[in-house]
């Protein structure tokens, strides 16, 4: 009898619970720029269920993701930016990293105070099924488990195909074409979730990551020539259909007004695809980057008779305040044992203040911090690109130090760093203290030994290598510090012996610190810098290992010699050196910018220092043999 009573008293406890806190919808659109929706000043795509809910709800115009996909979900799930759970880019199919499971992620949260959790679309934080939803705090799973451009061919057939999953087993291999589907029976699993938790009078938590904007674009043939926009405004609008399906479900189940509803993008529109990509409206800049355009997303909140309608803030928040202010709806609290770097927006997102707990965000590229905002002030601490696929390179860019105020003009372009140095000041040492954060509190991504893809596959054949279209070679003569250039400004380095000589004069009394030159990333590249006193030349030659030396106390002059041969590499400093054994040549050309001064993307050696060489370089030369 006793036991009964405690289970009719949780019982009941449990009801007034599902009551009280709202059930919680996270519509997340891959590669939507800032300006592809009415709300946002879209002339082209026409949004009437976006635009219902900005009318009936609330707008936050400074909200911000990651420049790519993997690293913005890492960030929505667990609460931190992602370079301090291990994901800084993008994971790929049969991978051996994802999500740790053993991160708390926000459906772990939710699921913990009695919620039913339900991701529906397109997952990617890899498709191993360590790393799958349902490992994550997800009840159940169904969509693409990564992005649609990533598919494989099937032994089966023959075919490039991408895997529909329902939880953990593929239910269907889906080619180019069957792509049409998956808006549709996102929309249509995430209506009968609503309808399911609703009648068992259960609080709910849907993740609705859509598969849609991603290229290649693949409207529904209800959509297919419908819009004013090609094909990728019919998508836009079956995506805005889609919206207004779960509006209508909330509403004919009665539980709009107990429902808190999110709609965001995880980066900005892929501009280099054309016709094929998105608009960043009045912003500078596309997915891939850290400029305004590729990061700052069009977002809505909807709680009809929570949030006035109508309403609008330039408050600073983004996908890492997700979690925190999720759990704080639900009812719960963060674990204070798990470092975050979100914070419970709630209060200001329902728009019960005016002002966002938030004034800073930091706009990391890889594991390398490019940017960093507070308040209106943005600092640009290195070279930026316009975005992924885009080769241009607009001059002011090539460089770090740009300082920009983003309520007098959002598009960054008027560089204000020489009339406020101070401001200048306070944002690099706010950059250097969030690096030396991060570095000294990050987690590692989840590995699995020996990944497999999700369905049988034959490798294709590839097309044959093509040659490497020359550009314009670099003028040693007059590159300086903070410079960046194209990879193929240099002659094809793989297989091959070269040399980097440098002069470099320290400020007086400082000791060396900083970047001095790096060109690639993770894979193949090769870094100079120096830290705690020591000159280190760092080498990646085509393994996940870095392979460096170090030159101790190298003093405030240095004319530097850094060379590598098939059989050692060496650094020389004046009339001294130190040499070690080689483990070979960079086994290709590296992908990435050179850089001076910086690393723009991925680091060569992540524990090299974030900030440029504190001196002044000269006599900069490179000898590929």
């Amino acid at each position: 009898m006793k036991q009964l009573l405690i289970t009719f008293l949780a019982l009941f406890a449990f009801s007034l619970s599902a009551k009280e806190t709202p059930n919680l919808v996270l519509i997340f659109i891959d590669d939507m720029g800032y300006g592809d929706i009415g709300p946002y000043g879209s002339k082209l795509n026409r949004t009437p269920n976006l635009d219902r809910m900005a009318r009936e709800g609330r707008k936050l115009t400074s909200f911000y993701a990651a420049p790519v996909c993997s690293a913005s979900r890492a960030q929505l799930m667990t609460g931190c930016y992602a370079p301090r759970v291990g994901v800084p880019g993008v994971f790929f199919p049969a991978g051996r990293n994802g999500l740790n499971p053993d991160e708390h992620t926000v459906a772990d949260y939710l699921k913990d105070l009695g919620y039913a959790t339900m991701c529906v679309g397109k997952w990617h934080l890899g498709d191993q099924r360590e790393f799958l939803p349902t490992r994550q705090g997800f009840d159940g799973y169904f969509g693409i488990p990564y992005s649609n451009d990533m598919g494989r061919t099937a032994t089966a057939n023959g075919k490039r195909v991408h895997p529909l999953m329902r939880d953990e087993k593929v239910a269907a291999l889906l080619e180019d074409e069957g792509q049409r589907r998956v808006t549709r029976e996102y929309t249509e699993e995430a209506v009968k979730f609503i309808e399911t938790s609703s009648k068992a009078d259960r609080n709910f938590f849907l993740y609705l990551p859509h598969t849609a904007m991603h290229v290649p674009l693949y409207p529904h043939p209800d959509f297919v020539g419908k819009s004013r926009n090609g094909t990728y405004g019919d998508w836009v609008e079956e995506v805005d259909w889609s919206v207004g399906q779960l509006l209508k479900t909330l509403e004919r189940l009665q539980i709009e007004k107990n429902t808190f509803v999110l709609f965001t993008s995880d980066n900005g529109p892929w501009a280099s695809k054309g016709k094929a990509g998105g608009v960043s409206g009045p912003l500078r800049g596309s997915k891939g980057c850290t400029l305004e355009g590729g990061v700052r997303e069009p977002t809505i909140a909807w709680w009809p008779g929570t949030i006035a309608p109508g309403t609008e803030s330039a408050g600073i928040a983004g996908t890492t305040d997700v979690l925190p202010t999720f759990v704080s709806l639900a009812g719960g609290k963060v674990r204070k044992d798990i470092k975050i770097d979100g914070m419970d927006v709630s209060t200001w997102m329902l728009g019960k203040t005016e002002t966002s707990p938030r004034n800073t965000w930091h706009y990391f590229q890889g594991t390398k911090l490019q940017a960093i905002r507070q308040g209106p002030w943005k600092l640009a601490l290195t070279g930026q690109s316009l975005g992924m696929g885009i080769r241009q390179r607009d001059a002011d860019l090539a460089r770090g130090g740009r300082l920009y105020n983003l309520e007098k003009e959002i598009g960054e372009i008027t560089d204000l760093a020489e009339e406020n140095p101070a401001i200048v000041g306070k944002l690099e040492k706010m950059a250097t203290q969030i690096t030396a954060d991060i570095s000294a509190n990050k987690r590692p991504a989840g590995t699995v030994q020996n990944p497999v893809t999700l369905y049988p596959t034959t490798s294709r054949k590839r097309p044959a290598r093509k040659t490497r279209k020359p550009v314009k070679p670099i003028n040693w003569d007059k590159a300086k510090l903070g410079d960046t250039y194209a990879s193929t400004s240099l002659p094809d380095m793989a297989g091959k012996p070269f040399t980097i000589q440098i002069t470099v004069k320290i400020e007086p009394g400082k000791t060396p610190n900083g970047i001095i030159l790096a060109h690639g990333g993770s894979a193949v590249g090769y870094a100079l810098y120096a830290k705690d006193g020591n000159l280190i030349f760092a080498l990646r030659l085509g393994t996940t290992a870095v392979q460096k030396i170090a030159f101790g106390s190298p003093g405030e002059k240095m004319e530097i010699t850094a060379s590598l041969t098939r059989e050692k590499f060496s650094i020389q400093v004046g009339e001294k050196s130190v040499e070690a054994k080689s483990h070979g040549l960079l086994n290709k050309h590296p992908q990435e910018n050179l850089c001076i001064g910086h690393d723009d993307a991925n680091p060569v050696d992540p524990e090299a220092p974030g900030s440029r060489i504190n001196g002044v370089l000269s006599n900069l030369q490179m000898t590929i043999k």
